[in-house]
């Protein structure tokens, strides 16, 4: 019997937890938060669902982590949501509390668990996540890519009238500050995008996909996005129970891909059952390269900060 956790009933939470039920990829969906009541009352309306979705996926909903036990796949969306005017670093020391705390409960319940970390700021997040568990580093990765890459191809798209499964595009590096986006790699219908969009157009879509976040918050004005990162979180998790060797944007430990180890980084990787399977590596140009590894060298020095919850 395949399982899959998300911790943290909040909006992308229990979205999460709703698209991995739909794509009835997991035997049993279980969602917990310290709210009593919260992740009960949202299991039983999602299983309510089910005669009319046509999914099979049992959800559960607890306040205690025994329940969590033996997952396959873990996605922690726990923490304080980003409110307006705040950016990713500012929930640093926020979260990071929180995160400690949840993945040393899960990496006591669920020991052989892959870890998907959707908490922000993300790739800090990440980091903690593998110091906290102690899992190997294949096994704990962050979901961003997905994300912004998905941002960006439906900005791609609205700017040019097409059909956004048309679009293909990629971004790595961080979530944040740092994304690096690929105009190279970016084609519309086959054809490639800096042929249709100028220096300048591009431009404005990187720093509007780059800004996606704030921007809803903006709208918002209580809370964050949560559809498309639920979505980019549940597809992650579906390749990974599929055991499919899809390639996705990925918030991954590097080796030496790219010239770069030791930090976790958005890299194209192969997701499977056993986690990150194996990093891609895209052809670079000298300018692409040295933005991917100043991306790294921020990431690594906002981690240092975090040494102080390596457990003992």
């Amino acid at each position: 019997m395949t399982k899959a956790t998300v911790v943290g009933a909040g909006n992308v939470g229990s979205n999460t937890a709703r698209r991995i039920a739909e794509k009835d990829v997991a035997d049993e969906v279980v969602l917990i938060d310290i709210v009593e009541g919260l992740p009960q009352g949202l299991a039983l309306d999602l299983n309510q669902s089910a005669p009319v979705e046509g999914f099979e996926a049992t959800v559960v909903g607890t306040n205690d982590y025994a329940d969590t036990a033996s997952s396959d796949v873990v996605v922690i969306t726990a923490g304080l949501p980003r409110k307006s005017g705040m950016s990713r670093m500012d929930l640093l020391e926020k979260n990071a509390e929180i995160v400690s705390g949840v993945t040393a409960q899960i990496a006591k319940h669920s020991p052989e668990a892959v870890l998907v970390v959707v908490s922000n700021p993300l790739d800090e997040m990440t980091y903690l996540t593998s110091l906290v568990s102690g899992f190997p580093k294949e096994r704990v990765m962050g979901m961003a890519g997905v994300l912004d890459s998905s941002r960006l191809r439906f900005f791609i798209a609205e700017r040019l009238s097409v059909p956004p499964a048309f679009v293909e595009a990629m971004t790595l590096g961080s979530h944040g500050d740092q994304m690096v986006a690929l105009p190279r790699h970016a084609t519309v219908r086959g054809r490639p995008v800096p042929e249709l969009i100028d220096d300048k157009g591009l431009a404005d879509l990187f720093a509007r996909t780059r800004d996606a976040g704030a921007e809803i918050v903006g709208y918002l004005k209580k809370g964050s996005a949560f559809y498309a990162p639920s979505s980019s979180a549940a597809t992650m998790v579906d390749a990974i129970l599929r055991d499919s060797g899809e390639v996705f944007p990925t918030c991954a430990w590097t080796t030496g891909e790219y010239g770069i180890s030791d930090v976790y980084l958005g890299v194209p990787a192969r997701l499977g059952i056993s986690g990150v399977v194996e990093i891609v590596e895209l052809e670079l140009n000298e300018d692409e390269s040295d933005q991917l590894k100043e991306a790294a060298e921020a990431i690594r020095s906002k981690c240092k900060e975090l040494e102080a919850h390596r457990p003992s």
